[in-house]
């Protein structure tokens, strides 16, 4: 028992030993009240890449300046002296001020940042005159291709109150006074990824937390490098192509799904938001009415016109109730159940087999099919086109669509399918509305004859993303036949409603389908003393035009899709800018002339010549720039 305690009182007497002088100089400092604390270390956000490596969404260094109210002593008479050597915007200065006084005194706030190299020289030369002020470089979200790809990649923006109020996210990182996250588009659905995992630092704090020292520092992880399917220069040039228009465009690869282009005209520049847009910039946006800050190459829905036809023709040959040459006679209109409903053409089309009015765009054709099939069948071919879908590709605003059916009208309106909703739905009309995208991929099913799937997000740091090329669709071999004949006559044969949009060059032909939908009714007054023209309507009241098609015919590759807004008529409107940026596409670059009607040739040499187009290119030894 003796030997014992005294084993114990020596144990005891070595760790006293070991706290009192090997531990002296740091538990003197923790006797002075001082305490150890951790604070966030933001990762560097994960980088975006298109298909081919050029950067177009990165992380610039970002010069700041700092402010530490217990440091400054006169924090008013600080702030003049530094608004008198660098530039900061008096709204920054008011909301810097607010912040001050919102924290605690040693705690850092952000007076002025995106400051310039020579201002952040200037305030470190002018240190000792500005008490509290420290010059610091960070990291700031950076989109070096600007309105090309706002509506894609999105921007990112400082957590709100409401951003807070439905992240179900607890990631202590959005706590950090200003720090950003994704807003819309991949930044934001891809911002769990992008975001990376926080670092830390320890360090040491008097009792009224002036940092006397760092212990240590882990850097954390940075966030996910992404690389999408979109093509920069192909998405520069269907931009350029589509400026001054409200419109939007989608082209995929048939082959894997890839979009490698998605724009929506006007847009606007993603890095006013990061660096805090201004009341009078965003009053220009929202007042606009072509909308900027909408993606209507996703999230527009639009009456499908005219490229609904396929729909019709595909369902009504599966079903055997119609064949290829049976003709129906028009007038120029159809009478069903008691009202006239009018073709495009005024005086008819006379007999149409579905090849012709598939190339014309028959109406009353096509009437008489939804007479014979109903809207289930349509309803059922369409959602196999994969019309009505809301894909999930790796960006915000994705919309559904509408393609509607007898229990969706008694559930939503309390009213039965009338057979003058089929004649509406038949062309397009009605209740029936599509995005682009989903135009796109039905024309790329139609076009394969596989369930195509796009696909935006085509890996992840390095890692390939599952391919879009689907499965055979359960369609017969002979009504996509049908369908796409027709298509290609529409811009190939003299009476076809695209004829004027052809390409001379046979490897790269392309097949489409031109689509017209109203967004007015005329009345029978209108039409007894003649319709209103297009160009005599307000802009508002004009028709939208729409064209989708695919290429080359004999060996399909993509498949597009144009809508513009009120532009009047598909094929006046709509397939011009689809067969300028499929033939970009099919080239890899601009077209020669030679792919174009001799007698439009000038004409596109001026319209490429006043492009306004970017310089895009990945560097040679595999570094990434734009």
């Amino acid at each position: 028992m003796g030997g014992l305690q005294a084993g114990l009182l020596g144990i005891l007497a070595l760790r006293m030993r070991y706290l009192q002088v090997d531990e002296a100089d740091e538990y003197r400092l923790l006797a002075e009240e001082n305490r150890i604390n951790v604070r966030l270390l933001p990762p560097a956000r994960g980088l975006i890449f298109d298909r081919n490596g050029v950067l177009i969404a990165g992380n610039a260094q970002n010069y700041r300046v700092v402010l530490v109210r217990e440091d400054a002593g006169d924090v008013d008479a600080v702030l003049q002296k530094l608004v008198s050597l660098v530039p900061i915007p008096p709204d920054s200065l008011r909301k810097a001020a607010k912040e001050l006084k919102r924290r605690s005194d040693f705690v850092p706030v952000t007076v002025a940042d995106q400051l310039s190299w020579d201002d952040i020289a200037t305030v470190a030369v002018n240190a000792p005159a500005l008490p509290g002020v420290t010059p610091e470089v960070g990291l700031s979200r950076s989109y070096p291709l600007r309105d090309d790809f706002a509506h894609v990649v999105g921007y990112v923006g400082p957590v709100s109150e409401y951003d807070l109020s439905r992240l179900d996210d607890k990631d202590p990182l959005l706590e950090i006074p200003k720090f950003q996250i994704g807003k819309v588009g991949v930044e934001q659905r891809l911002e769990r990824s992008l975001r990376g995992s926080a670092g830390f630092k320890r360090i040491e704090v008097n009792a009224v937390g002036r940092v006397m020292r760092e212990l240590d520092r882990d850097e954390g992880k940075s966030g996910d490098n992404v690389q999408l399917s979109i093509n920069a220069r192909l998405q520069n040039f269907v931009h350029a192509r589509m400026a001054g228009e409200s419109a939007a465009a989608v082209i995929i690869d048939t082959e894997n799904g890839d979009i490698v282009a998605m724009a929506s005209t006007p847009a606007f520049d993603p890095n006013k938001f990061v660096r805090g847009i201004s009341s009078a910039d965003y009053r220009v946006l929202t007042g606009d009415k072509y909308r900027p800050l909408a993606n209507k190459a996703v999230h527009g829905t639009y009456p499908p016109g005219s490229t609904y036809k396929m729909v019709t023709t595909l369902a009504a040959m599966e079903a055997g109730l119609v064949s290829a040459e049976e003709t129906v006679y028009c007038p120029g209109y159809r009478v069903v159940a008691g009202r006239r409903f009018h073709c495009w053409k005024s005086s008819g089309h006379g007999n149409m087999n579905m090849h012709d009015a598939l190339a014309q765009s028959c109406d009353v054709y096509f009437y008489d099919m939804a007479e014979r099939i109903g809207i289930e069948r349509m309803s059922g071919m369409a959602r196999r086109l994969g019309l009505g879908e809301r894909f999930d590709i790796a960006t915000s605003g994705i919309a559904g669509g509408l393609i509607p059916s007898r229990e969706w009208k008694m559930a939503n309106q309390g009213a039965d399918w009338m057979v003058g909703d089929s004649v509406n739905a038949v062309i397009g009309q009605g209740f029936v509305a599509t995005s682009p995208l989903q135009l796109a991929v039905m024309t790329a099913r139609l076009a394969t004859g596989r369930s195509v799937t796009p696909r935006l997000l085509r890996s992840v740091n390095g890692i390939e993303q599952p391919s879009g090329a689907g499965l055979p669709l359960d369609v017969p071999e002979h009504a996509l036949n049908a369908a796409r004949q027709g298509m290609i006559s529409v811009s190939n044969q003299r009476r076809g409603t695209a004829y004027r949009s052809r390409v001379e060059n046979p490897a790269l032909r392309i097949a489409g389908k031109t689509g017209t939908s109203q967004v007015r009714n005329i009345t029978a007054a209108e039409r007894a003393s003649g319709v209103i023209k297009n160009e005599d309507l307000p802009w508002e009241r004009r028709d939208h035009a729409l064209f989708v098609s695919f290429g080359p015919v004999d060996a399909p590759r993509y498949a597009a899709a144009v809508v513009v807004e009120h532009g009047g008529g598909g094929s006046t409107a709509a397939a011009p800018v689809a067969r300028d940026i499929m033939l970009y596409a099919m080239n890899d670059g601009l077209p020669p002339l030679s792919d174009y009607p001799e007698r439009d040739r000038n004409d596109i040499e001026a319209r490429f010549a006043a492009l306004d187009l970017r310089d895009i290119a990945p560097e040679s030894d595999g570094k990434f720039r734009a």
